[in-house]
């Protein structure tokens, strides 16, 4: 790791343009050449160090300082690391949201957030205006691009006029201080802003280092930008795919592919969805990624069969790790696919939930007994034993503290553990520990089907159903009032299934059920065209709006 004297990620850059400064920090795309081959802008460590600081002072020109809360709504291309570095620098606060979680969301978000500055292309200004983002306590803008209708200053002026050679001398901060508000998915609820602190993000990258020994010198490809900030902090090159970040599983593989091979890539991110996509194309083609030490990828359970298609273009010894955790706290848990499919898959496909592995370094992890209300203090005797099924609490340098203007959220998602000076995050889901040591995802907590007769939980139970070869992925949600929910198995099937077959997958999924305790009661199908998942990673599945429609086709 890059030796540092502030807990300010930003802090790790002026380091690396130190260093090696004409090592490139940033590779971006940039339209093709006559032959269709991607073109690429390409940026030094001492280039991107130099930028941040003139768009940092700049920023602090329009009054953007230590503490202020900015919305930042620029797609992933240069002005946007830069603009994020330049944030962090400063010390102010950027408050980061996905834009394709709903209008109604984003407006939900903004107004929680109560943001000081915008900072964004024409297109969210536009936004902005017609849907009121931030009306209340928006006074700063800054426009990246054409300024339009609204007003405030442009990126591109403020640059032009600036006599500054690029030299800023980076906020020293403490671990505690508020370096950023990411707001979750919303996949079980409205989404959620997670106060970052500097030592969330310094205790992130010591993580990430430390379990996928990333090394100084690496390149880096990664599918989800955020990612692409700890790159300074790690000594890795970052290359940026060509691809729409909104919609992972739409990527071209080909292109994610072409980009492994032309810069060599060591390591990449990328969600189940866009691995998924990128295997079946790899393994299609008999392609081969002998640069590849590793793929990290997150967001939901990844399926055994995607990651061995995905582990088939690999050398020996190189794997696809799947990091548990949350916007709240990541990385939690880790496992590698070498693990998975030769031991922990098939007692997934048995109904025993998803391995997530063991702990990693300096995370405390518990099992507690399942309650919806929130707990006031911790105690020992919350605690499970070895096999029985609870939710997950973590405690640990990246697990984030509160959330932002949301005391009942933090009230429910936190338990103070004041012997200690501290507190345990609840993940919001359930699982259980082995004799190993190692943690099984059994589920959200939310998502827990109750009936009368017993309590289903949804990982589990799908990973019966999904061994069945027509089948791509299923969904359990109970339709009416916990204690007396009806268990129903939303199923999507593989792409190209013949339909007409529909009533023989159906009575071969009720045997399939049947050889199973936990499944024998689940007796309800429902085939569905395609389920609706998050924005983020287009993999975590919106079970609640799969329980209205199931209750609409059973009504």
């Amino acid at each position: 790791m890059i030796p540092v004297t502030s807990a300010n990620v930003a802090a790790h850059l002026p380091e690396m343009a130190r260093l090696q400064p004409e090592t490139p920090a940033i590779f971006i795309p940039n339209g093709c050449d006559s032959q269709q081959q991607t073109l690429y802008d390409r940026y030094t460590f001492a280039e991107l160090d130099r930028e941040s600081g003139r768009m940092a002072h700049a920023l602090e020109s329009i009054g953007i300082r230590r503490g202020v809360r900015t919305v930042l709504m620029v797609p992933p291309g240069f002005e946007f690391f830069a603009l994020t570095f330049a944030l962090f620098k400063i010390g102010a606060v950027p408050v980061l949201v996905d834009p394709g979680m709903g209008v109604k969301n984003l407006k939900t978000c903004f107004a929680e957030a109560q943001p000081q500055a915008f900072i964004g292309i024409p297109k969210a200004h536009l936004a902005r205006m017609l849907l009121g983002w931030g009306k209340p306590t928006v006074n700063i803008l800054l426009t990246v691009g054409r300024r339009l209708l609204w007003g405030g200053a442009t990126l591109e002026r403020l640059l032009t006029t600036d006599a500054h050679d690029g030299h800023y001398e980076t906020a020293h901060t403490d671990d505690d201080e508020v370096a950023a508000i990411l707001f979750t998915s919303g996949s079980t609820g409205v989404p959620k802003g997670a106060v970052y602190s500097h030592g969330n993000f310094s205790a992130q990258v010591e993580l990430l280092r430390l379990v996928y020994d990333i090394r100084p010198g690496e390149i880096d490809l990664p599918t989800f930008p955020l990612f692409a900030l700890f790159a300074p902090a790690l000594g890795m090159t970052s290359v940026i795919p060509e691809m729409d970040f909104t919609r992972p599983a739409d990527v071209d593989p080909a292109k994610i592919i072409a980009a492994i091979e032309r810069f060599q890539i060591t390591t990449m991110f990328g969600s189940p969805a866009l691995i998924s996509r990128v295997g079946r194309y790899g393994e299609a083609q008999g392609i081969k990624l002998p640069s590849l030490k590793r793929a990290i990828s997150a967001g939901a359970p990844v399926p055994a069969a995607v990651l061995e298609r995905f582990t088939g273009m690999l050398s020996a010894g190189a794997q696809v790790f799947t990091p548990y955790g949350a916007t709240e706290a990541l990385p939690v848990c880790s496992i590698g696919s070498a693990e998975i499919l030769a031991e922990t898959r098939h007692a997934t496909d048995r109904g025993c939930g998803v391995c997530v592995g063991e702990p990693v370094p300096g995370v405390e992890l518990e099992i507690i007994a399942i309650a919806d209300e929130p707990i006031a203090r911790w105690e020992n005797r919350l605690t499970l034993g070895i096999g029985e099924i609870g939710e997950i609490v973590v405690k640990g340098p990246q697990v984030t503290r509160s959330y932002f203007n949301r005391p009942q959220s933090t009230a429910l998602g936190k338990i103070p553990d004041p012997d200690h000076d501290s507190f345990y995050h609840r993940m919001g889901d359930l699982g259980y520990r082995d004799e190993q040591g190692r943690v099984w995802f059994c589920g959200r907590k939310a998502h827990r089907v109750v009936s009368g007769e017993e309590v289903l939980f949804t990982i589990p139970c799908e990973a019966i159903f999904n061994t069945h070869q027509d089948v791509f992925r299923t969904a359990l949600v109970g339709v009416g009032e916990p204690g007396r929910q009806r268990p129903v198995l939303c199923i999507e099937l593989e792409k190209g299934t013949d339909t007409s077959r529909l009533a023989r997958i159906h009575q071969e999924l009720l045997a399939i059920g049947a050889e199973h305790t936990i499944t024998r009661n689940i007796k309800t199908f429902l085939f569905h065209p395609a389920f609706p998942v998050d924005i983020r990673h287009n993999a975590k599945i919106f079970r609640e709006q799969l329980a209205i429609w199931a209750r609409e086709k059973l009504s």
